[in-house]
């Protein structure tokens, strides 16, 4: 690694103080769980997880050390399977982080599937307006346009940099109501009954998933 490309000391530093707050965290949570599979104790866990595993890249990258630390897998970070043997219905959650690296090529892509959408006879200083400077309306004309499949492949594109992402499989008694749970659809999430969840993350170290680049341990059901 080049020197420019090495973090500061200051960034170790830092990093090691992030390990140092995640550990009281945790240890807070663990102090105060509710039971054996506390979602806090398992967000600490993870959070806990992530900063050891920076902390430790960095002080590779600078001083060529390493911690007696092991990180365990995502599987490892998850509770007993508690769903049904044979579900009846299923739920798919899925996050993607981004970071808006490019505003401008973001206001611009948008722009142009605001004029197409408009129609040549909009065209002029309406259909400028329509997005204008706004990030926040840029991002509802592009998520609005495309499937979130397609924005996730083109991502380069709209001015978006990749973060951490994740999808579970989680077992359902039955399926909802239609609209049922529109007003809060991710508080059912239930770490217990997850079937299978797939991560990318930078995190992982890419010789630990040569096979499938990018791909987390998969947990199946018990």
């Amino acid at each position: 690694m080049s020197d420019a490309a090495q973090p500061t000391a200051a960034e170790v530093r830092a990093a090691a103080e992030a390990v140092k707050a995640a550990l009281d965290r945790h240890l807070e949570a663990v102090e105060n769980r509710t039971g054996e599979d506390d979602p806090a104790v398992h967000a600490a866990f993870n959070a806990l997880a992530a900063a050891a595993e920076a902390y430790d890249e960095r002080l590779y990258d600078r001083y060529d050390e390493v911690t007696p630390f092991e990180i365990p897998g995502v599987e490892d970070s998850l509770p007993p399977y508690q769903g049904p043997t044979e579900p009846n219905a299923l739920t798919v959650l899925i996050r993607r982080d981004y970071a808006v690296v490019e505003p401008q090529r973001l206001l611009a892509q948008a722009q142009r599937v605001a004029d197409l959408d408009r129609g040549e006879e909009d065209e002029g200083a309406d259909a400028v307006a329509m997005v204008g400077a706004s990030t926040h309306a840029a991002l509802g004309v592009l998520f609005g346009e495309f499937e979130p499949d397609e924005i996730a492949s083109r991502h380069a594109e709209f001015g978006l940099e990749e973060g951490d992402s994740t999808l579970w499989v989680a077992a359902a008694d039955e399926l909802p109501e239609p609209g049922e749970w529109l007003s809060t659809p991710f508080d059912q999430a239930e770490p217990g009954r997850v079937i299978c969840r797939f991560d990318v993350s930078a995190v992982f170290d890419e010789d630990d998933f040569q096979d499938t680049p990018g791909l987390a341990p998969r947990r199946d059901s018990a």
